[in-house]
């Protein structure tokens, strides 16, 4: 049984909390939190973009500490899960690492490609797992493309466009926040850049267009380029401001033998139009969101039951992602120019 200790109360905690009820082989044994309401179980305040609001939860049964260093300190905790502000996720993870514990942080690594590389490597110097919970391969669809990525079931990729829109998150105080969220590029784009580099590799260069906001980037679009260049990678993600807008995220993945097309704003449901000039519609099940989050968190703790890294939450995939993210950004201020990765 994995021991979990859950830092952060926030609706990362949150969901987080609810998923592992789902998990075999783990239990959540303690909760850090400096707001002593939620800290004791009053979650009424905590609300998202999906899933319920939360509720008055029985947390009597659980270790429960205001400070990170009490929480590390517990010998009972075998794996920290980080639900924290992306500004406090390297501190916390080296000294979670330091402290001998297993780290699962929620996306992104962190905010800064500096901080994520020493969170990379504290891991491999103490020896523990260091996973980030980058959940857009355990959504259906996105677990079906990987799957098709992997298999070889299509032929080889040839590449794919995709997308990843939202309305202004006025909920979001600090979404714009170089320190705070990130800004879109890193608190939305990156669940496609981590998918990206997961597809396709490392690319080479990047070539982005978009617009600025303040020290972040609003809306872009970006070129992926690679060494082979028959391989075509294209993704436009960022916010607009008509509130009627929903979310909206999708892909078009070329392989040799096969397109998948999948859209969740235009209600296209995953798609295969073959070589043969078939159409198919996979079934893929009833989903909610917030299903993905026990298969997440199943495969960390199979990782660390098995000792045998995830592929999908490797801390270097998803710091390289990070990488990515802050070059497109740095092509968007220089007008467009390519910039080496």
């Amino acid at each position: 049984m994995i021991r979990v200790g859950i830092c952060g109360v926030g609706f990362m905690g949150m969901t987080h909390y609810n998923a592992y009820k789902k998990v075999r082989g783990a239990k959540v044994v303690a909760l850090c939190e400096k707001d002593k309401a939620r800290l004791n179980g009053d979650w009424r305040s905590i609300k998202g973009n999906f899933g319920p609001r939360g509720t008055i939860v029985d947390v009597s049964h659980l270790a429960r500490y205001e400070n990170v260093e009490d929480l590390l300190a517990d010998p009972n905790v075998d794996m920290v899960d980080i639900c924290l502000p992306p500004s406090l996720h390297a501190q916390v993870a080296i000294a979670a690492l330091k402290a001998g514990k297993h780290v699962l942080c929620e996306k992104p690594i962190a905010l800064r490609l500096a901080d994520a590389r020493r969170m990379v490597q504290t891991a491999k110097q103490t020896g523990k797992m260091l996973m980030i919970a980058h959940v857009l391969p355990f959504v259906p669809e996105y677990t079906f493309a990987y799957k098709a990525a992997t298999s070889g079931q299509f032929g080889r990729l040839r590449g794919g466009h995709f997308k990843r829109v939202i309305s202004d998150p006025l909920w979001l105080k600090d979404f714009y926040d170089p320190n705070g969220c990130g800004g879109p590029m890193i608190d939305l784009h990156i669940h496609d850049a981590h998918f990206i580099r997961l597809l396709f590799g490392m690319p080479k260069a990047v070539q982005s267009i978009g617009r600025m906001r303040g020290e972040v980037a609003e809306y872009f679009s970006t070129q992926f380029l690679f060494d082979d260049p028959q391989l075509v990678v294209t993704a436009t993600s960022g916010v607009i401001y008509q509130q009627g807008r929903p979310f909206t995220h999708g892909y078009e993945i070329h392989f040799e033998k096969a397109t998948i097309v999948f859209d969740s704003g235009d209600g296209m449901p995953l798609t295969i139009y073959d070589e043969k000039g078939k159409v198919r519609r996979p079934k893929l099940g009833e989903f909610d969101m917030t299903d993905a989050f026990p298969i997440e968190l199943s495969e960390a703790i199979r990782a660390i039951q098995s000792g045998t890294p995830s592929a999908l939450l490797d801390g270097q995939l998803a710091c390289d992602a990070l990488h990515l993210g802050e070059r497109q950004t740095q092509s968007i201020k220089a007008g467009g120019k390519r910039v080496k990765v």
